[in-house]
């Protein structure tokens, strides 16, 4: 037997045995992880254990030093592959614990951009095992996009509490369309060059969907292993209930990695089937947000909220005691579950099938060390 203390990412700084090099782009490669692997005589993974916690920022104690505008700001940055959906999530638990219904087109276009933020964060984890250089270049388009319509590249920061900072304008829009378009078009070309890396996978790191709720796993990696949970058909939260004809969920038994790859392409249509159903609802006349009070306060209460962000089910509790800042706002996010179900199903795998698999558990580092 044999144990090795394996660095990702920032990690190769600390003491290890080993480097795991990740591509330059995958979200994990800016951040630190280790894991302590056993192997056996014959050199394959007998253990797997994540040594977390590398990184922790404090976000949760924050929250609890922060006014609630203040709090949509550290919402979105633990998670900077679902930065829109972080603060979303944060901003419709608190207008619940208020009582807040924003207007009809805050709720179109949070769903709109909602979308484009799960797009844009799948053909990142899409280009990991590519390096396919056009879908990476159409990935950054999105982010230009969502940086004109919120003036954050990576943060958009466009929400508050009772809706949205301002409104999608006409040409915004346009642009839209014609990205959606394209990425229609380049659809059978991503799936060819992801089918082709991930081919020689299968079969290999197979997670069970028994394994997937026992470690609480859900979104693509939950569903490539024959989980059928999806909130937004599930909850019916912003406008997905209007949408609910063209909310297609894929799912797989195979829960293998390529499984999880094809997770994430099968609900790229989807995604810009909404998009397209949301546009014409968010022009117009009517209302972005709903007028608050110069200091928000949440009244006495217990709430718990959740979305389906892109990396799968990002959950919030919210406890408050009348005051301006939340006694306790715990998160409940996606890429813990998903590292942690990533040890179990290494077990078996050779050493040099590590990288690969541990990729195609789509999870931030961040989002762990939070």
């Amino acid at each position: 037997m044999q144990e090795l203390l394996v660095a990702v990412g920032a990690a190769r700084y600390l003491d290890h045995d080993v480097v795991l090099e990740l591509d330059d782009r995958h979200p994990a490669s800016h951040a630190a992880l280790q894991i302590r692997v056993t192997l056996d005589d014959q050199e394959l993974i007998s253990t797997a254990d994540p040594q977390v916690g590398l990184l922790h920022r404090s976000a949760e104690k924050l929250f609890e030093a922060r006014d609630y505008r203040q709090i949509m700001m550290l919402a979105n940055r633990h998670d900077w592959l679902s930065a829109f959906s972080s603060e979303l999530g944060v901003a419709l638990t608190v207008e619940s614990a208020m009582g807040i219904i924003p207007p009809p087109r805050a709720t179109w276009t949070r769903t709109l951009l909602a979308e484009m933020n799960r797009v844009s964060a799948s053909l990142l984890l899409l280009g990991a095992p590519t390096s396919d250089l056009p879908l990476l270049q159409l990935r950054e388009r999105f982010l230009t996009l969502q940086e004109l319509a919120s003036g954050g590249r990576v943060h958009p920061m466009i929400n508050r509490i009772g809706g949205l900072a301002h409104p999608i304008t006409a040409p915004w829009i346009t642009e839209l369309a014609i990205l959606t378009d394209e990425l229609r078009v380049q659809l059978p070309a991503i799936t060819e060059a992801t089918e082709a890396a991930t081919a020689p996978f299968a079969g290999r790191a197979v997670l069970s969907r028994t394994a997937a709720i026992t470690y609480g796993v859900t979104g693509p990696v939950g569903r490539a292993s024959g989980l059928d949970l999806d909130l937004r058909r599930d909850e019916n939260y912003l406008a997905y209930g209007d949408l609910a004809e063209l909310l297609i969920v894929p799912t797989s038994t195979d829960g293998d990695l390529p499984a999880r790859y094809r997770m994430l392409i099968e609900q790229l249509p989807v995604s810009i089937t909404l998009m397209t159903a949301c546009a014409e609802f968010v022009l117009g006349e009517g209302a972005i947000n709903v007028p608050l009070p110069k200091v928000v306060k949440v009244p006495e209460s217990t709430s718990y909220g959740q979305v389906e962000g892109p990396l799968g089910v990002s959950g919030y509790l919210l406890v408050s005691i009348g005051e301006k800042s939340p006694w306790r706002l715990k998160l409940r996010t996606p890429s813990l579950s998903n590292v942690q179900a990533m040890a179990a199903a290494v077990v078996g795998l050779p050493m040099s099938d590590l990288g690969a698999a541990l990729m195609s558990f789509f999870f931030v580092v961040g989002d762990i060390d939070r």
